[in-house]
Formats: C-alpha cells, sequence, structure tokens
C-alpha cells in the first residue's frame, strides 16, 4: 500500500494512520509529560495561560498541558489524530479546544501565551515559502511577550548522526525498514518507510526540509520574533557537537 496519488506525503491520512503506533508508540506517550516539563522550564509559562500545540497529533502534549492546568488548543489536520485526542481528554474530564486545520492557515490573533511545534513538526513543505507563512501564523497567534517553542532535527544533528538505512524491531511484532536520502545540497531529508507486520506491508515517503540552527534563526528573525534561543535538547543542553536535537525558543515583542 502507498500512498495516495498526487497528495503530498503530509496530507495523506494513509501515512498517519498506518504509522501512528511507530510515530505514537507506547514509549512516546511516557515520555511527554518530562518533555512537557522541559518545556515549560525553558518557557516560563505559568499554569492557566493559553497554549496552542500545532500540530497537535493524537494530543500526547495537548492532553500533559490541560493535566497542568493550562488552557489547551491543539490544531492538527487529520481528524482521526484529533477523535482520539477528544476521546483521551474526556476519560480523563479533561477540556481541549480541538481544530482540524492546516498550520499554513490556521490564525487566532493574539489569543496565546505559548506555541509549541515538537517533535520534528516543521519543514513538510516543499515550498520554503509555507514554512516562512506557518511562523508569520504563529507570531499573529501569539499575545505579545509570548513565546514559541521548537523541537526538530537540525541538519548538523542529521549530519552527524546519519545513516542510510536501518531496521528496526518494534515492540507490536512488526518490522519497519528505513531508507533514508539526503537531497539538493544537504536541504532535504527523504525518508521511505516501509511497515511490515503480520504479512501486510505499509510503504510511504516523507520529506522534511533540513534547517541548520542559524537558519531557523534568521527565518524566526524574518518573521518578527526575537530573543531567540538554540539549545541542544529539551532540557536546555547547548547547541554544539554532541546536540541531539535542534529546540529553539522565540518571544513575540511586547
Amino acid at each position: 500500500m502507498t500512498e495516495a496519488a498526487g497528495a503530498p506525503w503530509h496530507e495523506d491520512e494513509s501515512f498517519w494512520h498506518h504509522m501512528a503506533g511507530i510515530l505514537f508508540s507506547t514509549k512516546r506517550w511516557a515520555g511527554a509529560s518530562e518533555e512537557i516539563g522541559h518545556v515549560l522550564a525553558l518557557s516560563g509559562i505559568a499554569p492557566g495561560a493559553a497554549v496552542l500545540d500545532l500540530p497537535c497529533g493524537p494530543g500526547r502534549h495537548s492532553l500533559e498541558f490541560a493535566r497542568r492546568g493550562f488552557a489547551v488548543t491543539g490544531v492538527d489536520i487529520t481528524r482521526a489524530y484529533l477523535d482520539e485526542a477528544r476521546q483521551r481528554a474526556d476519560e480523563e474530564g479533561l477540556a481541549l479546544d480541538l481544530v482540524c486545520d492546516d498550520m499554513r492557515r490556521f490564525v487566532r490573533p493574539q489569543a496565546f501565551d505559548l506555541v509549541v511545534n515538537l517533535y520534528t513538526s516543521f519543514g513538510y513543505f516543499e515550498d520554503p515559502r509555507e514554512d516562512e507563512q506557518v511562523l508569520r501564523n504563529v507570531h499573529r497567534s501569539l499575545r505579545p511577550g509570548g513565546t514559541l517553542v521548537m523541537d526538530m532535527m537540525g541538519r548538523e544533528v542529521v549530519a552527524r548522526v546519519f545513516r542510510p538505512r536501518d531496521w528496526t524491531e518494534l515492540d507490536d511484532g512488526g518490522l519497519l525498514l528505513e531508507h533514508r536520502e539526503i537531497l539538493h545540497d544537504w536541504t532535504w531529508n527523504r525518508m521511505r518507510w516501509i511497515y511490515i507486520r503480520d504479512g501486510v506491508r505499509h510503504d510511504h515517503t516523507l520529506e522534511v526540509r533540513l534547517y541548520s540552527a542559524d537558519q531557523l534563526k534568521s527565518l524566526l528573525a524574518g518573521a518578527g520574533f526575537e530573543q531567540v534561543r538554540v539549545f541542544g535538547d529539551l532540557e536546555g543542553a547547548p547547541y554544539d557537537h554532541d546536540a541531539q536535537r535542534l529546540v529553539v525558543t522565540a518571544r513575540k515583542p511586547q
């Protein structure tokens, strides 16, 4: 089974359906509390503040923010993920404002104190101007003095750890085969994922733009952000040769 003909991978609901158990494994769900603890330490946001989780997926981070007393809006293009987030919130008695929309379109002017874009959820689009549009939307949606926290695999990190092929035995008994290509002068990472379980094979290709720390800082400044800081993980380690992630915080001017 392959991607829907003509649809970009990030708009192909079959990808998000087939790969949900890999993208949002039990281990990743369990790690949400620690990750949000680090995000709050980096951002300095107090409970009760308004948070936008963009995109929110099935609510892994949105739910954790809600548990901690934040007013949470989650935006995602995949309705099935929003349905799962809504069901989980209802089971816990949590309030979530869930919106089905594209991050290139969603704007709620001056509505949020914190916007989070986590787990390499940026750089999906072939036209880099659409990435710029996302950041402009976020800037408009933040209140003056509000904070953006982004977390992704930076180009420098990918260059250090790059492997063209991997295979992984999964907890569900399945097998994930990965093939990676670096394209367009180290600006683009193309990944083919083949997931095999119980004799059924799902084959998808996903592509993500690779940003260096310096490029991302410039992009944020161009969108109107200031006080841009770069870290090597959500715990606030330096972005150096040991960095595990590219994590950036940026503020909208008062």
